[in-house]
């Protein structure tokens, strides 16, 4: 048996289970967008006036780092010629995207955590690390971590990423929405107070939707008629302003339906009907072993271009 038919049995299994239970599992509240917070948070990203200059990844850097960065190390452009994705020391990275309108001024896009309004990874997290805090944020709390990466498996968005070199205390690092660091003190997300356009607005996101479409509406020639992040995933606290279709920019076409219905359906069957979570570690201790004796046997093949 190969690592994708032991998968596929592993899957199978738990996905039979969890279509048994299915019929009787009450409809979650996620599966609405309705009772947002009325102090829920949010940041209108609006690209058409990034100019690229990478001070939100300064700012988030140096909020994030306790050893502290230089600037310095944000004036190299030369990433841009490269799309990047965060990691576990970037937790925002801004890429570069052509514009065929204007030729010679390229799109810039800013990525992070999105923080859903019903987020999926706080649903798949089995030891309710992630936490959906009223404001919008999603947290992280790395002392319940189990590092089983169910959140990364679960983001619509991938946005997680894991310390895969720090062999002690490994953790799952994301974008924390400077709620410790800036919101708590009632102050704007590290990235927002840095941006020289001022392409970044914090506010109540009921406020940034507004804003956005009557943006749309001033100048419907600037701006794509898409407001992203209104309603994918079922809404996220981050939105975005483009001057071309959003996944012409790296953004994900994400369906607009909440997501957690998905994996809180799946792991509710697997507790409820004794499915012990042992077993399913030792599933996963197995897949791992197989996968790394596959990964030896197999021959190295070039990246692809």
């Amino acid at each position: 048996m190969n690592r994708r038919e032991f998968m596929a049995a592993v899957t199978g299994g738990v996905a039979a289970a969890g279509g048994f239970a299915s019929s009787s599992m009450p409809a979650h509240a996620s599966d609405t967008a309705t009772g947002v917070p009325a102090n829920q948070v949010g940041v209108l990203v609006d690209t058409t006036k990034c100019i690229g200059c990478r001070k939100c990844e300064y700012a988030c850097a140096r909020a994030n780092r306790p050893n502290g960065v230089s600037i310095e190390a944000y004036k190299d452009m030369s990433v841009f010629d490269t799309p990047r994705r965060m990691t576990h020391d970037a937790l925002t990275v801004v890429n570069r995207f052509a514009n065929p309108a204007k030729p010679a001024e390229p799109i810039y896009v800013k990525s992070q955590c999105m923080h859903c309004l019903r987020p999926n990874c706080v649903s798949a997290c089995i030891v309710g690390a992630l936490h959906k805090k009223s404001n919008g944020t999603v947290s992280y709390d790395a002392s319940k971590c189990i590092g089983c990466r169910y959140c990364m498996l679960a983001c619509p968005f991938e946005v997680p990423a894991y310390e895969y070199g720090n062999v002690l205390t490994p953790m799952v690092r994301k974008c924390t929405f400077c709620y410790e660091t800036y919101q708590s003190r009632g102050e704007p997300p590290a990235c927002v107070q840095m941006c020289p356009p001022n392409c970044l607005t914090f506010a109540p996101r009921g406020d940034l939707i507004e804003l956005a479409h009557a943006k749309i509406e001033a100048d419907p020639d600037a701006y794509h008629p898409h407001v992203y992040g209104e309603t994918e995933a079922g809404g996220t606290s981050w939105l975005y302003l483009t001057s071309r279709p959003a996944e012409d920019l790296g953004l994900l076409e994400i369906p607009a339906r909440p997501l957690p219905r998905l994996t809180e359906n799946l792991q509710h069957s697997i507790f409820k009907y004794g499915i012990p979570p042992m077993l399913l570690y030792g599933l996963l201790a197995v897949a791992m072993k197989v996968s790394e004796a596959e990964e030896k046997t197999e021959p190295s093949k070039a990246p692809h271009e």
